[in-house]
């Protein structure tokens, strides 16, 4: 499976379909497999790269440490340029989200729609990031991440109605915490501090000229829809939809309306 050399660490990728590029960006203690059903889809029409974000899946730790979105965005910018994609669209979620507008805004001329999901490019509120900075701590701690961090932080990732009816997606991601070797705790930290410490965008969003489409889990607890309505306000001819019965990864627990939804958007800004 393909890496590329960044800042002398390697980023796994996955490179799928053939087309308009698109760039993925997945969510804080998930890798790139969690955008199958969307790039199942998407592939047919479209090369999609799907890296795992650093200290996630089959990629290094990060290069330094601390780390920042800003770094997070250049790092992706490299990887399209290796890549040899002079245009293409991002779709992110989560810290996804925030590095792919951070990316937009510093490189214009090659992003040519943006997709944000379940995100806010606002600083973390003093309140979150006092307590993801706490359960970080204890995390460091322990090494791993202990029981239960693994069970609180499931209501920040799922709806109630996924927990109730879809149980398994969420065992499936407690499981996947669980088994999180202790050498790569660090990096995962590492990147936690850089999204929950991160600077606020909110003041540059008028300036994003690029075609986009926020979407944001109605029961989404860690990114509530405020936020994105408050970035879709900021950002010129923003588009926002509101997925019923889907938390902060929306892609998975409503994946037959978030796919239509991206693909009906790509089809109508990049063909």
């Amino acid at each position: 499976m393909p890496h590329v050399a960044i800042k002398g660490h390697q980023l796994f990728y996955e490179d799928r379909g053939n087309g308009f590029p698109l760039l993925f960006g997945h969510s804080y203690l998930w890798d790139g497999a969690m955008w199958e059903p969307q790039v199942s889809a998407l592939s047919a029409h479209y090369r999609c790269i799907v890296p795992d974000l650093w200290g996630h899946g089959r990629s290094d730790p990060p290069p330094q440490i601390p780390y920042s979105i800003e770094a997070l965005a250049e790092d992706f910018w490299t990887l399209t340029q290796l890549l040899g994609m002079e245009r293409f669209a991002v779709v992110g979620l989560s810290v996804g989200g925030m590095w792919g507008i951070q990316l937009a805004l510093s490189h214009p001329e090659a992003v040519a729609a943006l997709v944000v999901m379940d995100s806010y490019v606002g600083s973390e509120p003093e309140e979150n990031r006092l307590r993801y900075f706490g359960m970080m701590d204890l995390v460091e701690k322990a090494g791993m991440i202990p029981p239960p961090i693994r069970e609180a932080v499931l209501p920040l990732f799922f709806s109630p109605v996924t927990l109730q009816q879809n149980p398994d997606l969420p065992a499936r991601f407690q499981s996947a915490l669980a088994s999180i070797p202790a050498e790569r705790i660090p990096g995962i930290l590492t990147i936690g501090r850089a999204i929950f410490g991160r600077s606020s965008l909110l003041e540059q969003l008028p300036g994003l000229k690029v075609p986009t489409l926020i979407i944001v889990g109605a029961d989404d607890r860690s990114r509530p829809p405020h936020e994105a309505e408050e970035m879709a306000r900021r950002i010129p001819g923003a588009r926002l939809e509101i997925i019923p019965q889907a938390g902060h990864i929306s892609n998975l627990e409503q994946p037959e309306r978030v796919t239509a939804l991206i693909r009906d958007f790509l089809k109508a800004t990049v063909g």
